[in-house]
Protein backbone atom coordinates (compact mmCIF):
# COMPACT_ATOMS: atom_id res chain seq x y z
CA UNK A 1 0.00 0.00 0.00
CA UNK A 2 1.45 3.49 -0.87
CA UNK A 3 1.56 6.03 1.80
CA UNK A 4 -0.93 9.10 1.95
CA UNK A 5 0.14 12.42 2.94
CA UNK A 6 -2.59 14.93 3.66
CA UNK A 7 -1.72 18.38 5.29
CA UNK A 8 -3.88 20.65 7.80
CA UNK A 9 -2.04 23.54 8.64
CA UNK A 10 1.33 22.31 9.57
CA UNK A 11 0.04 18.58 10.71
CA UNK A 12 0.35 15.78 8.12
CA UNK A 13 -1.76 12.90 8.23
CA UNK A 14 -0.46 9.53 7.09
CA UNK A 15 -2.40 6.66 5.86
CA UNK A 16 -0.60 3.50 4.81
CA UNK A 17 2.81 2.28 5.37
CA UNK A 18 6.40 3.55 5.85
CA UNK A 19 8.15 0.63 4.86
CA UNK A 20 11.55 0.37 2.16
CA UNK A 21 8.88 1.03 -0.72
CA UNK A 22 8.02 4.82 0.57
CA UNK A 23 10.39 5.52 3.06
CA UNK A 24 12.64 7.45 0.59
CA UNK A 25 9.71 9.29 -0.12
CA UNK A 26 8.72 9.91 3.06
CA UNK A 27 12.33 11.31 3.67
CA UNK A 28 12.56 13.65 1.15
CA UNK A 29 8.50 15.12 1.20
CA UNK A 30 9.60 16.07 5.30
CA UNK A 31 12.77 17.46 4.16
CA UNK A 32 11.35 19.83 1.91
CA UNK A 33 8.65 20.78 4.06
CA UNK A 34 11.13 21.31 6.88
CA UNK A 35 13.20 23.81 4.76
CA UNK A 36 9.82 25.93 4.35
CA UNK A 37 7.44 25.54 7.68
CA UNK A 38 8.52 26.68 11.45
CA UNK A 39 7.24 23.55 12.98
CA UNK A 40 5.70 19.77 11.93
CA UNK A 41 3.78 17.92 13.67
CA UNK A 42 2.75 14.03 12.28
CA UNK A 43 -0.11 12.41 13.07
CA UNK A 44 0.69 8.59 12.03
CA UNK A 45 -2.83 7.01 13.56
CA UNK A 46 -3.73 5.55 10.28
CA UNK A 47 0.21 4.25 9.35
CA UNK A 48 -0.19 0.32 9.24
CA UNK A 49 3.14 -0.54 9.25
CA UNK A 50 6.71 0.91 10.00
CA UNK A 51 9.68 -0.76 9.07
CA UNK A 52 13.38 -0.80 9.58
CA UNK A 53 13.21 1.75 6.93
CA UNK A 54 10.39 3.72 7.74
CA UNK A 55 12.22 4.01 11.12
CA UNK A 56 15.12 5.46 9.71
CA UNK A 57 13.34 7.82 7.50
CA UNK A 58 11.92 9.08 10.66
CA UNK A 59 15.33 9.34 12.59
CA UNK A 60 16.61 11.05 9.66
CA UNK A 61 14.06 14.05 9.28
CA UNK A 62 14.09 14.08 13.39
CA UNK A 63 17.25 14.32 13.87
CA UNK A 64 17.60 17.07 10.92
CA UNK A 65 14.45 19.27 12.67
CA UNK A 66 16.80 19.19 15.77
CA UNK A 67 19.68 20.62 14.60
CA UNK A 68 17.66 23.12 12.53
CA UNK A 69 16.05 24.04 15.90
CA UNK A 70 12.57 23.41 13.95
CA UNK A 71 9.89 21.65 16.24
CA UNK A 72 8.68 18.11 15.12
CA UNK A 73 5.72 16.23 16.76
CA UNK A 74 5.00 12.86 16.19
CA UNK A 75 1.24 12.14 17.43
CA UNK A 76 -1.01 9.28 17.53
CA UNK A 77 -0.70 5.30 18.39
CA UNK A 78 2.45 4.06 18.49
CA UNK A 79 3.99 7.49 18.69
CA UNK A 80 5.67 6.71 22.24
CA UNK A 81 7.13 3.88 21.00
CA UNK A 82 8.95 5.96 17.93
CA UNK A 83 10.53 8.76 20.48
CA UNK A 84 11.53 6.01 22.60
CA UNK A 85 13.47 4.63 19.45
CA UNK A 86 14.78 7.70 18.17
CA UNK A 87 15.43 9.74 20.83
CA UNK A 88 19.09 9.02 22.21
CA UNK A 89 19.23 7.70 25.69
CA UNK A 90 20.85 9.25 28.61
CA UNK A 91 22.55 7.64 31.91
CA UNK A 92 23.88 9.49 34.61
Amino acid sequence: MALKITRNDNTFTLEGQINACTASNFKTHFMLMLNSMRDITIDISKVTEIDSNGMHAIKSVYNNATSWHKPFYIIGNGCKEIFQDIRPNYAA
